[in-house]
């Protein structure tokens, strides 16, 4: 039996994971919907798939890659380029926020997952380096360290049985306020049950997904969709003052 890891290496364009990603960015504006003008509580529920769904992007693309590919700098690159450009836009569009945007949380996931799936020294003590940097930037960083152990757990539920997708599950359960969640779903709140049951089985449906075939054709998201992240936050202030 073929992993998903195995069968994503053999294609030089996956549908499948372009579709990931477009679904992951419509659920992440989705999400922010709630502070431009249009704070409906279901919206909480699909933001919480784009998160695992973005780590799952990046365990695929690593899982593509040789042990010894160096193209990860570049993806890392990209990565914290976009950190800095999108950390005004974010702060412009939440004025009070608790964390940096998400970008650098995943930058460190990248960092992180690679030094296991690579297992050089130099990749091991980049790896441990991100891990320190989690760990003391745990307030600071969107989804704090599960998180950035997100993307790990995505490679390894990648190449193992589908119930491995409890784990990067419970991290993004562990990285959502969990504590709030659980409160809220003890006094009956079903938007809190739906939010965790997005949570669990995120990881598990990107997963699912990931082995279809779309019927139709799906744009593919190269590098220029990284501006998406800063330009949908000065989209969603410009229709904040609007509404």
């Amino acid at each position: 039996m073929h992993s998903a890891a195995t069968a994503l290496t053999t294609r030089t364009r996956d549908q499948a994971l372009d579709l990931l990603k477009w679904l992951a960015m419509l659920f992440m504006v989705l999400d922010h919907l709630r502070y431009a003008g249009w704070p409906q509580p279901w919206l909480y529920v699909p933001g919480r798939l784009a998160f695992p769904w973005f780590c799952l992007a990046i365990a695929v693309n690593l899982a593509r890659r040789q042990a010894d590919d160096s193209r990860h700098w570049r993806y890392l690159g990209w990565l914290l380029l976009f950190a800095a450009l999108s950390e005004i836009p974010y702060r412009l569009f939440q004025p009070q926020p608790d964390s940096l945007n998400v970008l650098p949380t995943l930058a460190l996931g990248l960092l992180l997952a690679r030094a296991w799936q690579a297992q050089t020294r130099q990749a091991l003590w980049t790896g441990m380096g991100a891990l320190v940097l989690a760990i003391l930037l745990h307030r600071q960083l969107m989804f704090g360290l599960p998180g950035v152990l997100m993307p790990l757990a995505s490679l390894l539920a990648l190449s193992r049985p589908g119930y491995w997708a409890i784990l990067p599950g419970l991290l993004c359960l562990a990285g959502n306020v969990w504590p709030v969640l659980l409160a809220s779903a003890r006094h009956g709140d079903p938007v809190a049950y739906a939010g965790i049951a997005a949570c669990v089985l995120g990881p598990w449906l990107g997963l699912s997904l990931l082995k279809t075939s779309p019927a139709v054709g799906v744009p593919p998201m190269r590098r220029w969709a990284y501006a998406i992240y800063p330009l949908h936050f000065l989209l969603l202030m410009g229709l904040r003052r609007l509404i």
